[in-house]
């Protein structure tokens, strides 16, 4: 439930290659845990409205992006805008502001134990917004039949929830604010190819009825072939290539040919789109 009054605090810059509007922009980014370089040099475009798939290597630093991004992870070098801001230069009052404008879904759900679901999915609303309790369980509900729950899900605990339930909680947490951007870390990991199929359809129907823009860390081949309107690459510490599955399938990369040139990877291309 946003006010949008209180939120617009910058505008979104059109990414320079194409001119589309970039809500996330990322330059000169170093990121480091002592001695060990995660990223060095990154740049990176995200577009309003797409659904933009994040791969790398395992221990590459997709998840580390996010949480940099996020301010979750402290950053040595470079600059973050989002929605035109530095968020190195707000105060705390607008990086509040400009956090109820995100929606986080992090790796294995993170559902909090001793929460029901319901409960889980109004902690954003707790701490963000001032409601009645019966709204919150009104809003709860809402955002449980958003991502496909029954109600009756509402009252039980993450543990009496299958993988593919944990995952649609936590993103019906995501959503409780009607944020603008979801994050979204390995939402596929642990799941059966039927209910990963599911969540990716789930993800582009959300994308096109809430307008949603959608930075989603995955390694899962179907989702990047599906659901991603563009790629960006992971490797040598910063962002190697950024474009539609064709530009992944064209690059001369060792990794990226290994990764979406190999046997798993071109079994799901149709055959006209398939490398000789």
């Amino acid at each position: 439930m946003r006010d949008d009054s209180q939120l617009q605090a910058g505008t979104a810059q059109p990414d320079p290659e194409d001119g589309q509007e970039a809500v996330i922009r990322v330059r000169d980014l170093k990121v480091a845990f002592g001695d060990k370089v995660i990223m060095d040099g990154l740049d990176l475009d995200v577009r309003r409205g797409e659904i933009l798939g994040f791969v790398g290597g395992s221990g590459t630093g997709k998840s580390v992006l996010t949480r940099t991004i996020l301010g979750l992870v402290r950053k040595q070098r470079g600059t973050i805008e989002v929605f035109g801001e530095d968020v190195d230069k707000l105060d705390s009052s607008h990086r509040s502001r400009l956090e109820r404008r995100f929606g986080v879904m992090f790796q294995h759900g993170a559902l909090f134990s001793a929460l029901s679901v319901k409960q889980n999915i109004q902690v954003p609303m707790r701490e963000y917004l001032q409601l009645s309790p019966r709204l919150m369980d009104e809003l709860a509900m809402l955002k449980l039949e958003m991502v496909g729950l029954n109600p009756d899900a509402a009252d039980k605990s993450p543990s009496e929830l299958s993988g593919g339930m944990i995952k649609r909680a936590a993103l019906a947490r995501a959503l409780a604010l009607d944020p603008e951007i979801v994050f979204l870390d390995e939402p596929t990991s642990g799941l059966d190819p039927v209910g990963a199929a599911e969540f990716d359809a789930l993800i582009m129907t959300l994308k096109q009825t809430l307008g949603l823009t959608v930075f989603m860390v995955t390694h899962d081949l179907d989702s990047l072939f599906v659901a991603c309107d563009r790629i960006a690459a992971l490797a040598d510490k910063h962002v190697i290539a950024v474009g539609p599955l064709a530009t992944m399938l064209a690059s001369d990369h060792p990794w990226l040919k290994a990764y979406f040139g190999g046997e798993r990877a071109l079994a799901r291309l149709p055959k006209q789109d398939m490398r000789t």
